[in-house]
C-alpha cells in the first residue's frame, strides 16, 4: 500500500523530501509563509504548495485536493513551529501559536486519516495544565487512535546534529511504536561535522561561492571577526578571548552560555541548528577552523538536505527555512517506520 500524505506547516520541505525519498505520495504541503513556496516547489516537483493559514483549511478542501472520499491511506503530518514551546520563547505569543496544534487536531477529527505524525520540541509535553498537547492526546483517544510518543535525538538516526525532538505517531486498529535509532554504536558511530561539511570549498565571511548554491557565509563586524580569530579551532569558545574582546554582559565572573560565538567540533555531531544557524552570535555556529560562521549550504548539509536542494529568499529567511526544518534523514526514518506500521495494519485486516 502506497501511503499518501499531507505535510502541514511544511516550510521549505524537509519532511516532504524525506517522505518522497522512501515512497510516500505527498499530495500537498501547507504553510502560511509564502516565502517558503519557491524552495518547496523547486525541490519537490509535482507536490502542491498551498499558502494558507491552517485555521482556513477544511476537510472539504482537503478532499478536493486529494480527490479522495476517505483518508484511510493518508498520513497527516503536523509539525507546527516549535517556538511556542521553546525554552527561549517568552509568553506573549504562546497562546496564539499553541492554537496551531488545536487547528491540526480539528482537521484530524474532520478527516480521520489512517496515520498521524507530529514532531516538536520536548517542551510541548511539559506545558502545565490541560495544555494543547494534552487536549490533542485526548482527541486522538476519543477518535479511536492508538499512539506512541517520546523524545528522539536525530543524531541516533544518522543526522550529524544533536537535535532532541518529541515525536508522536498515531494510528487506528494497531498499537504503533516509535523507531529506534541505529547510530551511536561501535559498528555504526555517530555522523560528525567533519564527515558532513569538510568537503565544501573554503570561503570567507561575507562571501558566496560562485558554483555552489547557498554556500554563503554571513558578514562579520570587525570586532566579531577579531573575536572569532581569537577562538581556538575545533570547539573553542569565548573563554579564550582577551579582556578587550569580552562583551559587556560577559564581564565579571559570568561564564554562562559559552556556546555563543563558539566553534563547532570537527569530530562530533553539531549542536542543534535553529532559525539563526548562520549567525555567530546565536549559538555554537562558528566553522571549526575557518574564520566565519557556517554557511547556509553547510547548515543544510547538517540538516541532511541533499546538496542539490536549493533554497530561495533572503539569507535571513533561508536560515529560518533550514533551521526550522525536520532533518531529511530523520524524516525518512519516520516514514519507513510508518510504512512498517501500515504493513502490520494490513496484515491484521486480512
Amino acid at each position: 500500500m502506497r501511503i499518501k500524505a499531507f505535510d502541514f506547516f511544511c516550510g521549505a520541505g524537509g519532511l516532504t523530501r524525506g517522505l518522497l525519498d522512501i515512497g510516500f505520495d505527498v499530495k500537498a504541503g501547507f504553510d502560511v509563509d509564502i516565502n517558503c513556496r519557491k524552495s518547496y516547489i523547486e525541490n519537490n516537483p509535482g507536490v502542491d504548495f498551498v499558502c494558507k493559514d491552517i485555521s482556513k483549511i477544511s476537510g472539504i478542501m482537503l478532499r478536493k485536493i486529494a480527490r479522495a472520499k476517505s483518508f484511510d491511506k493518508f498520513l497527516f503530518a503536523g509539525c507546527a513551529p516549535c517556538q511556542p514551546f521553546s525554552k527561549q520563547r517568552k509568553g506573549e505569543k504562546k497562546e496564539r501559536d499553541a492554537r496551531l496544534l488545536t487547528q491540526f487536531s480539528r482537521l484530524v477529527e474532520e478527516c480521520i486519516p489512517g496515520f498521524v505524525l507530529i514532531e516538536n520540541v520536548p517542551g510541548i509535553a511539559k506545558v502545565p495544565g490541560f495544555s494543547a498537547f494534552k487536549r490533542f492526546l485526548l482527541a486522538l483517544e476519543q477518535l479511536g487512535y492508538n499512539y506512541a510518543f517520546g523524545v528522539l535525538d536525530a543524531k541516533y538516526f544518522g543526522v550529524p546534529q544533536q537535535r532532541r525532538r518529541l515525536v508522536l505517531i498515531a494510528a487506528r486498529g494497531i498499537i504503533p511504536s516509535l523507531p529506534k535509532g541505529n547510530y551511536g554504536t561501535t559498528l555504526r558511530p555517530l555522523k560528525t561535522v567533519r564527515q558532513t561539511i569538510s568537503r565544501f570549498p573554503p570561503i570567507k565571511e561575507g562571501q558566496s561561492h560562485n558554483d555552489m548554491p547557498n554556500h554563503t557565509a554571513a558578514s562579520l563586524t570587525p570586532i566579531n571577526l577579531k573575536r572569532l580569530k581569537s577562538t581556538p579551532h575545533d570547539g573553542g569558545d569565548r573563554r579564550s578571548w582577551s579582556v578587550p574582546l569580552w562583551l559587556r554582559c560577559h564581564k565579571g565572573q559570568y561564564y554562562g552560555h559559552t556556546d555563543v560565538y563558539g566553534r563547532m567540533k570537527w569530530d562530533e555531531p553539531s549542536p542543534t541548528l535553529t532559525g539563526r544557524c548562520n549567525s555567530l552570535s546565536n549559538g555554537r555556529y562558528g566553522h571549526p577552523e575557518q574564520d566565519r560562521a557556517i554557511s547556509l549550504r553547510e547548515a543544510a548539509a547538517l540538516q541532511t538536505f541533499p546538496d542539490n536542494y536549493e533554497f530561495f529568499g533572503s539569507n535571513t529567511h533561508i536560515a529560518h527555512q533550514i533551521g526550522n526544518a525536520i532533518p531529511v534523514k530523520l524524516a525518512r526514518e519516520l516514514g519507513k517506520h510508518i510504512i512498517d506500521i501500515s504493513t502490520a495494519k494490513a496484515v491484521l485486516a486480512r
